[in-house]
């Protein structure tokens, strides 16, 4: 979509992907439940099979694109049943056995899993940290660069533009995990990827009630494989979910800059507690990560990540929290903690939390997790 003016984020979200107004009829239409379409004739143009194309996608589809790429007529988005659906449908529509691919060694615990059939498919899988864009040093004969910037869970973040340009003059593609950030945090194809990917299911949706994908990309080509791959596996979302998704996208904004408030008051609390180590936060003036945050970014995201002495600590910390649920994901308006090591994917000590603000006020918030952070050291280790 092409707009005659600027618009501001919180704009962008409230009106991203509406129809234009028929009179009688919903600003947001209701989710179509369909299976076939009414199709006589030539089958040109048009739904005609729900797992091609629905309405309700198409909408939801528009909307994201108008986030991830505002003003970028040739940015198609292609909305997927969850994250991982649109993360396997860029790695496996675009890698071909001989290819290499390079990815991040401190990335989503899924991600082990993902090289592990990659492998199987005679696919060479590099490894590289995200800090210090440590991927420069394994491109070469790369077919595809996979980037998690902020990295999950330990925040660490990586020069977008950089890498991109160093993968492109070595002729490989580049796709941008953009889940943390969301894109209001930042748009990895203004800053040079080929593929914006992301789990809507955490921020960008935000209530922890539904499964979604999408993967954003400014090339026709590329777009179109992807688009093969999901019609040929099946990994598309339900008309319910898309049509969730979009109503959700309304409050984005709202949502991300209470959150990223909650973030970053709840880091800087932190920061000064002896109990507490290695704090993560990109939006911390002092996080080895600010400087190219900063630089890249528009808002650090909700999540913070730190470390207690022990595990029985830990673990009597998130017993003590009244306000935050011990569940796990992130990005939901009610604030989350989860002691990460408990799933065996992630190389973090045994105390290491990652933690997700929620929307709640602030000092309510920062009260209830100092205040747990208190009781949990009355008992010894």
């Amino acid at each position: 979509m092409t707009e005659s003016a600027p618009m501001g984020d919180g704009t962008r979200a409230v009106r991203a992907g509406l129809p234009e107004p028929v009179k009688h009829e919903p600003t947001l239409p209701g989710p179509v439940f369909a299976a076939h379409f009414h199709l006589p004739g030539d089958p040109t143009g048009g739904y005609a099979y729900a797992r091609d194309e629905n309405p309700t996608w198409t909408h939801l589809e528009r909307a994201i694109g108008e986030l991830e790429a505002p003003g970028a007529d040739d940015a198609e988005t292609l909305a997927f049943a969850s994250g991982m659906a649109a993360i396997s449908a860029v790695l496996f529509s675009q890698l071909r056995a001989g290819d290499v691919v390079v990815l991040p060694d401190d990335g989503y615990q899924v991600l082990p899993l993902v090289k592990e059939q990659l492998i199987a498919y005679g696919i060479e899988v590099r490894t590289a940290p995200t800090g210090g864009d440590a991927q420069l040093d394994v491109l070469d004969g790369a077919k595809l660069l996979w980037i998690e910037t902020p990295s999950n869970p330990g925040l660490d973040v990586c020069d977008v533009r950089r890498l991109a340009d160093a993968a492109h003059a070595r002729g490989a593609l580049v796709a941008v995990d953009n889940t943390l950030a969301t894109p209001l945090g930042q748009r990895p194809l203004e800053l040079g990827a080929d593929f914006s990917v992301a789990s809507a299911t955490k921020m960008l949706t935000g209530h922890g009630d539904l499964l979604l994908g999408y993967v954003t990309c400014g090339d026709a080509e590329l777009t179109a494989s992807v688009r093969s791959w999901r019609k040929i596996v099946g990994a598309i979302p339900g008309p319910m979910e898309a049509w969730l998704a979009h109503r959700s996208l309304a409050t984005l904004q709202l949502r991300a800059d209470r959150q990223n408030a909650n973030a970053l008051a709840l880091a800087e609390a932190l920061r000064t507690r002896t109990d507490v180590a290695d704090l993560r936060y990109p939006g911390l003036s002092d996080d080895p990560s600010h400087t190219i945050a900063s630089q890249q970014m528009r808002r650090f995201g909700c999540v913070v990540s730190f470390t207690l002495p022990t595990r029985a600590r830990a673990d009597r910390f998130l017993d003590a929290l009244r306000l935050v649920d011990d569940a796990t994901s992130f990005g939901g308006v009610r604030s989350t903690a989860e002691r990460r090591r408990r799933w065996g994917g992630d190389a973090v000590p045994e105390g290491f939390i990652r933690f997700s603000a929620g929307a709640e006020d602030t000092d309510d918030l920062v009260a209830d997790v100092l205040r747990a952070l208190d009781e949990s050291a009355v008992a010894v280790d």
